[in-house]
């Protein structure tokens, strides 16, 4: 194919050589290719500054990441066979790690499928797509998702940030069949009900599904506290596993009314309680009362969301930690997770460090975990990897 070309200035092609996917506007040549040139979307063979071909890649002028490669055939036509292609082998994949239709079946960058995020939820497929490249084939990619599937709804969420940064409308889509108020998803053996037209992000986390089964062996007899509990995943899982009681806490009355409708579904309705509240406020008030629980839940959504961000967001995230602490009992259990992306993995270990010795606490990280499986990280790029989780066994100083 005769896409095109976007040159890049010399030396600039070593990070895409060694396997990354972005070009960034400050490393492309605009004296030999103006990204003017260029409307958001279109294709283009990505050279390095011999114009030696590195791929075919989507631009969109107005972006910081102003080019995602998809393939570094440079002679690829990227249409239905290409995009079938992908899918394909990331529904292959999926299929072979799980027996039941519910995950993650494509991940962007890591299923080569930049921009693209699909969860399937048994008939029925909840699509994120994040930049001006994919948009330009939605009705390629949901035509291809439809054969492969035959899904009875496919929804298009739109309502990620991100798109707003590639000038996309946040107006979700419903682009076939009909979407049920309340779907049912399998994890883990136990049944959620799910509203993905509403609920977060696709309407569902599936990343976490491996830590939280985890979890679910540690509490039996125990009293357990979910923090951001969102539609119970942590919570209804632990109550199955034995727990005394569990009281999940989130700010969303919608979440919540999901949880304690999975509650009963489960069977677990009568070891539960539910409390719509801030979490840092439900966390002073506990302490203040001096309630205690033998096992807590820190789960928070991304609270460093851009690089800029990284300093109030650690801060945060170490506020959350120091307040759990607070109220977890002498010889409990602290899950502590983060999904930010620029929070480390070694910076929230050393949250854990300092909000235990402040309290004068001896902790213990005696497992970790990260994404499932679903979520598979590209090893050229840490971007890839966001979700980190500690378990940690917290007792009297030593």
């Amino acid at each position: 194919m005769n896409y095109p070309e976007l040159f890049l200035k010399k030396n600039e092609d070593k990070r895409l050589r060694q396997g990354h996917l972005w070009v960034f506007s400050n490393e492309v040549d605009c004296r030999r290719s103006p990204l003017e040139q260029f409307a958001p979307g279109d294709l283009a063979t990505v050279c390095d500054a011999d114009a030696k071909a590195i791929g075919v890649a989507y631009v969109n002028p107005n972006a910081l990441i102003c080019s995602r490669l998809l393939t570094r055939k440079s002679n690829l036509k990227i249409g239905e066979s290409f995009f079938r292609s992908r899918l394909n082998q990331a529904l292959g994949l999926r299929q072979r790690l799980f027996d039941k239709p519910f995950y993650r079946w494509v991940f962007g960058e890591s299923d080569g499928l930049p921009g693209l995020v699909v969860d399937r939820f048994g008939a029925v497929l909840s699509v994120q797509i994040t930049t001006a490249g994919m948009e330009r084939h939605k009705d390629l990619l949901v035509k291809v998702l439809c054969e492969l599937v035959e899904p009875t709804a496919v929804l298009l969420k739109n309502d990620t940030g991100q798109r707003q940064l590639e000038n996309l409308s946040l107006v979700p889509e419903l682009v076939f069949g009909e979407l049920p108020e309340r779907l049912e998803v399998v994890e883990n053996g136990t049944r959620f009900l799910v509203n993905i037209a509403e609920g977060q992000k696709t309407g569902w986390f599936y990343d976490h599904r491996e830590n939280r089964a985890r979890l679910a062996k540690l509490v039996r007899g125990m009293r357990v506290l979910d923090l951001f509990s969102y539609a119970g995943a942590w919570g209804i899982p632990a109550a199955l596993g034995g727990a005394a009681e569990v009281c999940c806490v989130d700010s969303s009355e919608s979440a919540l009314s999901l949880a304690q409708a999975s509650a009963e579904l489960n069977g677990v309705a009568g070891t539960m309680r539910f409390e719509r509240s801030d979490v840092f406020e439900f966390l002073k008030q506990a302490r203040e009362r001096r309630e205690q629980f033998d096992v807590v839940i820190l789960d928070p959504p991304a609270l460093i969301k851009r690089k800029k961000d990284f300093k109030s967001g650690y801060e945060a995230y170490r506020r959350l930690n120091h307040l759990a602490l607070q109220v977890l009992s002498s010889s409990g259990i602290l899950v502590s997770a983060s999904c930010s992306h620029h929070l480390s993995r070694e910076n929230l270990q050393e949250i854990l460090r300092s909000s235990a010795r402040h309290i004068d606490r001896h902790l213990l990280l005696f497992a970790g975990g990260g994404q499932g499986p679903d979520h598979p990280i590209h090893p050229a790029m840490a971007e890839t990897e966001y979700l980190k989780a500690f378990f940690c066994a917290v007792s009297p100083t030593i």
